[in-house]
């Protein structure tokens, strides 16, 4: 019997991504139908363990126009939808999905910020400024004397001086004490 391996997904408008996570597959199997049947199969580990996964795609796709990357630690593959519209879901069927079928966080972009362009505003656009002369924090010694920022000594421990606690007598029992700052 074949075991799921763990199957990530995201979507664009034109896109799906379909990211298979498998470690050294070996004997890699890819088949996508022009209506959404999605098929993979292979074997990982020594003991050449077989995998699969089969799934029913939310909607027709477009077989030619879609990309597979195998890698060493994962099977990527680019699925371009038949039309450029939202998926509600990955799969035709309604419910609950499989237990090894995830959205991919890392690529997942919500609907409305689909169009958003990712590249600098043009008034962002630094070139090649380097930020790093600027001292802008973060850095060693920010703030610091020069010559004073390799002292590993905690300073504020070093100059407190302590307060004798105050006596007790018999009409201040359970009065709060007066605390003199130093």
């Amino acid at each position: 019997m074949s075991r799921h391996p763990i199957v990530k997904w995201a979507q664009r408008l034109d896109d799906v991504f379909i990211t298979i996570e498998l470690p050294d597959a070996q004997d890699v199997k890819l088949k996508l139908e022009p209506e959404g049947k999605f098929f993979f199969s292979a074997k990982s580990g020594a003991d050449k363990i077989p995998y699969e996964v089969d799934l029913d795609l939310h909607d027709k796709v477009d077989v030619d126009g879609s990309k597979a990357s195998v890698g060493n630690r994962n099977i990527c593959y680019l699925v371009k939808k038949a039309e450029g519209k939202w998926w509600s879901r990955l799969l035709k069927q309604e419910g609950r999905p499989p237990v090894f079928l995830k959205v991919d966080w890392d690529r997942w972009v919500d609907e409305d910020e689909d169009d958003v362009d990712t590249k600098p505003a043009p008034d962002m656009d630094f070139g090649d400024f380097d930020f790093s002369k600027m001292n802008m924090g973060g850095g060693e010694g920010f703030g610091a004397v020069e010559g004073e920022d390799d002292d590993d000594s905690d300073t504020e421990d070093e100059n407190v001086e302590e307060i004798p606690a105050p006596k007790k007598d018999a009409s201040s029992s359970g009065a709060e004490h007066e605390v003199k700052n130093v």
